[in-house]
């Protein structure tokens, strides 16, 4: 399964959908696509994990340099974790908590939530 990143604005966000498997292969992809957006200016990023269904330890290791990027230049990074189901992300909760490393992130339900600065994040 081939990984896709589908990039949208919401307010001050920069929202990356991610689609497909996170791993030694794709990763990079999603790697890039953080690194485009500060690039371009956008330190606000949320990345919806909702579509993956798989992630190793390369996804996780991309998720905390993404972590350690937005931190350094100042900006915020959020992921989207939905609760329920493999088809609905969990998969990737799992792995963060079973590696004791979901606590370094700011989870959400969704975009919405995400998106917005009086909302609070999911406990882990």
């Amino acid at each position: 399964m081939t990984l896709k990143v589908y990039e949208t604005e919401q307010d001050t966000w920069t929202v990356l959908r991610i689609h497909g498997e996170l791993d030694l292969v794709s990763s990079p992809v999603v790697r890039q696509s953080v690194h485009g957006a500060v690039a371009a200016g956008r330190h606000d990023v949320v990345l919806d994990l909702s579509g993956v269904l798989f992630c190793d330890s390369s996804g996780v290791n991309v998720l905390i340099a993404a972590r350690r990027l937005m931190k350094s230049c100042g900006g915020r990074l959020r992921l989207i974790l939905p609760a329920r189901g493999a088809v609905d992300g969990s998969h990737v909760n799992k792995v963060l908590g079973a590696l004791g490393v979901r606590r370094l992130f700011d989870v959400y339900p969704d975009a919405g939530a995400a998106t917005d600065d009086t909302s609070r994040p999911l406990t882990a």
